[in-house]
């Protein structure tokens, strides 16, 4: 791990500490351990991502979802919020919403899952997160073998979700259908939610 980098503030100013990256950067097991880390920040291709104060258009999103996914996915798998997956040694990225199997819960400290585990990754788009979102993330994931990947993002206020599925003869994600009003599959499970966020939360 890197040294603190520290200002260059007069002896009798406070002063402030970020990490600085060791040489090839910031490796997978590093975010645990980096001292003085918000929370929810993901690890990219070595570099550090944190995550920008959140809207209340994804605080609602998040809520349903979450809550649709928790009361019909079948009794054997498992809802995440907010947890890393640890794809490789420099790739801890966090997906908005995840799911896995039960048995994936390795106990109270755990702090990422492994992809093999992920049958579904939902990320909310975020005005600073839209390349990762669209481009990075779903690239990584892919590759991973996560089979189902969901993008969601925001039209006039409300969600759209972008449905993907996985192509294993290319390990690239083929979209399968975009959802406006209402987010109806039969893949990885069958799931009917009304995309309405404001007017249900």
């Amino acid at each position: 791990m890197g040294a603190l980098m520290m200002s260059t503030a007069g002896d009798h100013e406070p002063q402030s500490t970020w990490p600085t990256p060791p040489p090839g950067g910031w490796t997978a097991d590093d975010l645990d351990t980096i001292p003085g880390l918000p929370s929810h920040a993901e690890l990219i291709d070595g570099g550090l991502f944190l995550v920008s104060p959140q809207t209340d258009f994804h605080m609602a999103t998040m809520r349903l979802l979450e809550f649709a996914l928790v009361q019909e996915v079948p009794e054997h798998l498992y809802v995440v919020r907010e947890m890393t997956t640890r794809i490789d040694a420099r790739n801890r990225p966090e997906p908005d919403l995840m799911v896995v199997p039960a048995t994936a819960r390795t106990g109270p400290g755990q702090t990422w899952y492994n992809p093999s585990d992920i049958l579904l990754a939902v990320e909310i788009v975020s005005p600073d997160s839209v390349e990762r979102d669209r481009e990075i993330k779903p690239r990584k994931y892919a590759a991973a073998r996560i089979p189902h990947f969901w993008r969601v993002e925001e039209r006039e206020g409300e969600p759209v979700v972008y449905v993907y599925e996985l192509d294993p003869a290319t390990n690239t994600y083929a979209v399968t259908g975009i959802h406006h009003d209402r987010l109806k599959v039969g893949v990885p499970f069958p799931l009917d939610i009304e995309l309405e966020p404001r007017r249900r939360t």
